[in-house]
Order: C-alpha cells, then structure tokens, then sequence
C-alpha cells in the first residue's frame, strides 16, 4: 500500500448550479454558499492507516473513499484524461459540491 495525497480540487458555488437564483437555506434567510469545510488548494495525507485525515469532512470521506481505496491498492483509472496514479473525484452535495484531486505518492 502506499500514500495518497488528496488536493481540494474545486469548490463550486451554488449559484452555477441553480443558474444565480440561489435558494436560501432551510430556515434562514441566508442563501447557500460554497462549502465551507474546505479551501481550494487545501491538502490531506492518507497514510497505511486508512484514516480520514483531521479535519476532512466525514461526507466527502465516504464518497470519495473507493476511488481512494483504488489508488492505495496500486490500482489505476483508465480514462484519457487522467495519468496512472491519479484521479479526480467529488462529494455528492449537490447544491455545493467539492472536487478533490488524489495522487499516489510512491515512497
């Protein structure tokens, strides 16, 4: 096995998704906002332990976790848009998804 880095990739803003008439959320009077538990650029290690990593949302965990699971058992993607030992993979919030980028790195 071996370590992966995951690199917050992209967060989108809700008003691409409801094409700017952002709704606001339930029980406030406040519009949604990009998610707020991570930062572009922000970056996590995954060690043998298979751990999520402190601070690392546990919902963006569980759905990127078998493309991650993947890349630690030497297995790799076979799309053209992607190198071996890397993949692009999101959590499922659908009003403010997160897309993470996961990198093998060989010791």
């Amino acid at each position: 096995m071996t370590r992966v880095k995951i690199t917050v990739f992209r967060r989108v803003d809700p008003s691409v998704i409801f094409d700017g008439e952002v709704p606001n959320m339930p029980g406030t009077d406040k519009p949604y906002t990009k998610c707020t538990a991570f930062e572009e650029g922000q970056e996590f290690i995954v060690d043998d332990s298979l751990a999520k990593p402190e601070g690392f949302c546990g919902w963006a965990w569980r759905d990127i976790y078998k493309d991650l699971s993947i890349l630690r058992f030497g297995g790799n993607f076979w799309q053209n848009w992607m190198k071996p030992g890397e993949m692009l993979s999101c959590c499922t919030d659908g009003v403010r998804p997160v897309s993470f980028k996961m990198e093998r790195l060989e010791d």
